[in-house]
């Protein structure tokens, strides 16, 4: 009952689905800024770095011994980052919904990178799974797949960054943090870490199993 109930309170948010087409967004974004951190809808290359920190700083420490799933993971941007903080997981895996993000990702990374939409289709396995401001223009029904899929499909734990408040935007997605913590005690989280004081209205969430 809780899972019906929870899938059914995102349902009478009027927000089933997508308000924008995500392959005409960020193909539109791509043909005006290039390959950049602009061209995936980030403010400057400064804002893009801040939230890969964070992330970095909830994933283990010694992250070589972990396989790492990129959901959403566009020009392959985090890989690079870490390559240049001197972090290198066990295995690297990415993934996207658009076929240009992914010829990309896999040029850049040389790592195996996956097209499918996280949403509807089976997920490969790692240890953790993060993701970047790709749950940024989903429906909330959307995101609450999104991060069920993620969790599943993770060994040890999801961590997340996503627009933070009760907002409400035509374009951009906003998730309070009574919504994260339904979908955490809906998926039984065991445990939960924020961070919200790198930039305004953002938040990174890890679930950890």
């Amino acid at each position: 009952m809780e899972v019906l109930y929870n899938t059914f309170y995102f349902l009478a948010q009027g927000q089933s689905v997508p308000r924008i087409d995500n392959k005409l967004f960020y193909e539109a974004s791509i043909k005006k800024f290039g390959i950049t951190p602009e061209g995936l809808q980030w403010n400057s290359e400064l804002y893009q770095t801040m939230r890969f920190g964070v992330l970095l700083d909830m994933l283990p420490e010694n992250l070589e011994h972990f396989s790492l799933c990129d959901a959403g993971c566009g020009f392959g941007d985090f890989y690079s980052y870490m390559e240049e903080n001197s972090k290198k997981s066990k295995k690297y895996i990415g993934i996207d919904s658009l076929e240009i993000m992914c010829k990309i990702a896999k040029e850049r990374t040389k790592c195996e990178i996956l097209q499918a939409d996280i949403c509807k289709e089976p997920l490969p396995h790692a240890d953790f799974y993060i993701c970047s401001g790709a749950m940024n223009i989903l429906s909330a029904f959307e995101t609450h797949l999104f991060i069920r899929n993620c969790f599943l499909a993770c060994g040890n734990g999801f961590i997340f960054n996503i627009l933070h408040g009760d907002d409400v935007s035509q374009t951009y997605n906003y998730i309070s943090t009574c919504q994260i913590e339904s979908i955490a005690k809906e998926l039984g989280v065991r445990e939960i870490r924020y961070m919200d004081d790198y930039i305004k209205n953002d938040i990174t969430v890890g679930f950890f199993k």
